[in-house]
């Protein structure tokens, strides 16, 4: 993957949307031992006051195709799983103007590919609005995936903090993408791998980088936090701008090229240390507006995974 190089002109508008350029305490116990530690003041929670850390009972009880104490999670279902990519290139947001997403095209292709090599299923939608984009996670939230691997959502959008943009108008992805998927939600994919890379600024920051110079089922039962077994990958760090250019962004050209390549190799926690990797260094902006030239970017992950992904060939 090399640097974009010979820029024509640059496209950037303050926040909002990714940025185009034209070139290209106490370790839980199981369930028979936790007498002991669920004893008054030995724990307590960081949380400003008491209701404020009240939560939903779970809404069923889930099974786990892996055993408690394995390293790596159980990747030999009869389903690889089920990837959703949502794709928004143009943008008809009341009160703000979006320019249309150059090269996203580009983007949700390549990512199709690099994960149907994987095994996945994988079904793209384009341009929803919020209502739609809400229908179809109701949709895929509300499925059976006992005989799946792991679930993947990829969103490729404008965004800035804490928003992503549909087509019509922006949403908090915490609450409407991956909210929905909680181990106590979507039952059948407690304990595996919930996987979300979000290609979206967080902000309108730009990073001028810096110079480097270089010298199975267990016996017994034990609960998990909703939360567990997620990964989110976003394209930037929180309040900077994401890149891309017509033939697409920098995060997703690095990470369908590390999928492909190390797909079968790597665990994807490393294979996601090498798309870091290759964003910071090979990449940078390349701008007639000094302001904008030679920026950099770094992704932003966030693992709640429990074990290992590795994902393993079908025989």
């Amino acid at each position: 993957m090399k640097k974009n190089e010979n820029t024509q002109h640059f496209q950037y508008k303050n926040g909002n949307h990714d940025t185009n350029t034209t070139n290209y305490s106490t370790r839980t116990p199981q369930i028979n031992k936790l007498k002991e530690f669920n004893q008054p003041g030995k724990d307590t929670s960081d949380a400003g006051s008491f209701y404020s850390c009240l939560f939903t009972p779970g809404k069923g009880f889930g099974v786990s195709s892996t055993e408690k104490d394995a390293w790596y999670y159980n990747m030999n279902h009869t389903k690889r799983g089920k990837a959703i990519i949502f794709n928004h290139e143009h943008f008809q947001v009341k009160n703000k103007k979006l320019e249309s997403r150059a090269g996203t095209g580009m983007d949700c292709r390549n990512l199709e590919v690099s994960l149907n090599n994987l095994g996945f299923s994988v079904t793209p939608y384009e341009n929803l609005t919020l209502d739609e984009l809400n229908d179809k996670i109701d949709y895929w939230a509300k499925n059976d995936y006992t005989k799946h691997d792991c679930f993947l959502m990829a969103v490729l959008s404008h965004g800035e903090q804490g928003i992503i943009y549909a087509k019509d108008r922006g949403y908090k992805p915490e609450d409407t993408l991956w909210g929905r998927f909680t181990g106590d939600k979507c039952v059948t994919l407690a304990g595996k791998p919930k996987l979300f890379f979000i290609q979206a600024c967080q902000g309108d920051r730009l990073d001028s980088g810096v110079e480097l110079r270089t010298q199975v089922d267990g016996p017994s039962s034990f609960k998990i936090p909703i939360y567990a077994d997620m990964l989110i990958a976003y394209s930037t760090v929180p309040n900077f701008a994401a890149w891309r250019n017509p033939k697409g962004s920098w995060f997703i050209e690095a990470l369908c090229d590390a999928l492909n390549k190390y797909g079968y190799v790597h665990d994807l926690l490393t294979i996601l240390t090498l798309v870091n990797r290759n964003v910071a260094i090979e990449f940078e902006s390349n701008s007639t507006d000094p302001k904008m030239n030679k920026k950099k970017q770094i992704p932003c992950i966030t693992s709640m995974l429990t074990r290992f992904v590795k994902f393993e060939k079908e025989n």
